[in-house]
């Protein structure tokens, strides 16, 4: 979640699309229909594109964009699939669009092909897509069934899901340490016991999503008096929470910087949160052959949790670029081609 934050159970998550005529002409949809896209979200809420220079192959199976949530471990993640894949042969770019109401319509219409996701937070916003807001949950703490409830929703809409790994990240909320202590705040059951009113910095998605404003309002009794639009785990989220002007901030389990603005996390003591495991979702036409399976595979097996927080920190702490922090992760693990 990032989980995505973005997403709704992970980048909530942390805050997570029809058919292409053909390759050559998918250039045109990226260019065209995804600013379209992105640009007519930009006049009710903002949003926009951004292009993140994903690595570059010579190889001639194709292309293949790469799609990315607005936070730091999707960007990253999307930055290690794009290497990756531009290892096997493929031209590879890298679309970020601010939240999973953004890129996963582009998904299915083919303007992206490949994105990194995560199994619970994708379930239920593909399920609210289908059943409504009031949808039966499908998500759990329980991966193999999550992912099978995943699969049957995403096939439809043209989607495949690739097999989920170990790596989690899960929404979370943090607080100053100083009005934990003096609210004697450990889990968000003490936060809504105390009746403080909290303005949450998160992204704005979050006034619906299941698992962050409604979500705190039910299964807490939260009073949240409204949404500050500063995304999710972003360092102006952050630094919203730090001076005051927010009470709280929705990131995520793998935030790495949580520290440096005196922040600590609340526990999910009720588990709102379903643990969600990172995984790819491919446009089934466009990016669904084995081989891009078997590329994204390899990672999938050998990411952990920990590699998601130090991958966060390297950005986050040490502002080292994306791509950067990619390249150096793929080549200390033997992925990289050499």
């Amino acid at each position: 979640m990032n989980q995505d934050p973005n997403s709704q159970s992970s980048p909530s998550h942390h805050p997570r699309s029809g058919r292409r005529p053909s390759r050559a002409a998918r250039a045109a949809l990226v260019g065209g229909a995804v600013l379209a896209l992105a640009g007519g979200l930009t006049a009710c809420g903002g949003t926009s594109l951004e292009e993140k220079g994903g690595a570059k192959s010579g190889g001639g199976k194709g292309d293949l964009a790469i799609g990315s949530a607005g936070f730091t471990e999707s960007k990253v993640l999307a930055e290690i699939y794009s290497k990756i894949l531009s290892d096997a042969g493929y031209r590879t770019t890298v679309k970020t669009l601010a939240n999973r109401e953004l890129y996963e319509p582009a998904l299915e219409k083919g303007q992206i092909d490949v994105v990194p996701e995560y199994a619970s937070t994708l379930a239920e916003f593909l399920n609210a897509k289908k059943n409504g807001p009031a949808a039966k949950p499908v998500a759990s703490s329980d991966i193999t069934k999550t992912v099978a409830a995943l699969k049957e929703l995403a096939a439809p809409r043209g989607l495949k899901v690739l097999p989920a790994g170990e790596a989690t990240d899960q929404n979370a909320f943090a607080v100053t340490k100083e009005f934990a202590d003096r609210y004697h705040l450990k889990t968000l059951s003490d936060l809504g016991r105390s009746k403080q009113k909290i303005k949450l910095a998160a992204g704005e998605e979050c006034e619906t999503r299941p698992f962050c404003k409604p979500g705190l309002e039910k299964t807490y009794g939260i009073d949240v008096t409204g949404i500050d639009p500063k995304g999710v785990g972003t360092t102006q989220a952050k630094q919203a929470v730090k001076d005051g002007t927010d009470q709280m901030v929705l990131t995520t389990t793998t935030d790495a910087t949580l520290d440096n603005f005196g922040l600590v996390l609340l526990k999910d003591d009720k588990k709102l949160q379903n643990a969600d495991n990172v995984l790819p979702v491919v446009n089934a036409k466009s990016a669904g052959d084995k081989e891009i399976e078997a590329a994204l595979g390899k990672l999938t097996d050998k990411l952990t949790t920990d590699d998601l927080i130090e991958l966060n920190r390297k950005v986050d702490a040490e502002r080292q670029k994306p791509v950067d922090v990619a390249n150096a992760y793929l080549e200390s693990k033997g992925l990289a081609k050499k």
